[in-house]
């Protein structure tokens, strides 16, 4: 694994207790704060806090990965649904400066009212008219 900052948990040693699947560049782990049951993370192996920044290849293995662990987590905790998500920067709530991508299954009234899904991330934004 990645030492490329010692003060990063996602490149400390630690997390591989957590680890669910290792790829080559980039592996999977349970959340450690997870928001629903099944709550996992894949995490690029090079530490690199922008998204954007990430080659081709580590976007290509990440979102393998994605895809892989939806089946995963469907097969343990049969969830009704998922919400994929990155945040890139402090400002759009990015805490770990190494690039996650969060895949959060989701539970049918788990929520009030789950319309409009991720456009929940700026408040009192994520409702819309339907017409």
């Amino acid at each position: 694994m990645n030492t490329g900052d010692i003060n990063c948990p996602f490149c400390n040693n630690d997390i591989s207790q957590r680890k669910i699947k290792d790829g080559n560049l980039v592996f999977s782990v349970y959340d450690k704060y997870p928001v629903n049951k099944g709550h996992i993370l894949v995490i690029t192996k090079r530490h690199c806090s922008n998204y954007f920044l990430l080659s081709e290849a580590e976007k290509s293995e990440a979102w393998q990965m994605i895809s892989e662990m939806e089946v995963w987590v469907r097969d343990r905790y049969s969830p009704d649904g998922f919400n994929i998500g990155i945040n890139i920067s402090e400002a759009a709530g990015q805490t770990v400066q190494h690039v996650h991508i969060h895949l959060i299954p989701r539970y049918i009234g788990d929520m009030k009212d789950p319309t409009g899904g991720i456009r929940h991330c700026v408040e009192n934004k994520g409702y819309y008219s339907k017409e």
